[in-house]
């Protein structure tokens, strides 16, 4: 496990670090989507997450659901084309369980992506650690931990 500042990144899991998403590909096909240690920190307690229902298509670079927090409103962005097979109902009766267990309860979604290629773009293992290291200088973040 990859460990930046404080800040957490299983090694098996693969990442949107400028939209600070996670991706977990799962047997069936499909990709279960959370958000990073890192957004939850910036975010504070989350109040309020939405997502697009099951069937919605998305697109790379676009909302599939929205988080709200006392910080910050805004969208999750996809990093691939897909449509939403599941949503995590739990995070919507309890959104702040995304700040308490980001990969674990507090996933966001399941998708099934669009294309073969749907990892194009995405960081993961041995390159975790320095892209996270490079986002956070160039943000000025000083970690997950107060």
């Amino acid at each position: 496990m990859a460990d930046v500042r404080g800040c957490h990144f299983p090694d098996h899991l693969l990442y949107d670090v400028p939209n600070l998403v996670w991706y977990e590909p799962l047997a069936d096909g499909t990709i279960r989507a959370g958000l990073t240690p890192v957004a939850t920190a910036l975010s504070g307690p989350m109040l309020a997450f939405t997502p697009k229902r099951p069937t919605r298509e998305f697109e790379a670079g676009k909302s599939f659901a929205t988080i709200e927090s006392g910080k910050w409103v805004g969208p999750a962005r996809a990093a691939f084309d897909g449509v939403i097979v599941t949503i995590n109902e739990e995070l919507m009766a309890r959104p702040n369980i995304a700040n308490a267990d980001p990969y674990g309860t507090g996933w966001m979604l399941t998708a099934r992506p669009a294309t073969a290629d749907w990892q194009s773009g995405l960081v993961t293992g041995q390159a975790i650690a320095p892209a996270f290291e490079a986002w956070m200088v160039a943000e000025t973040f000083p970690g997950c931990t107060p």
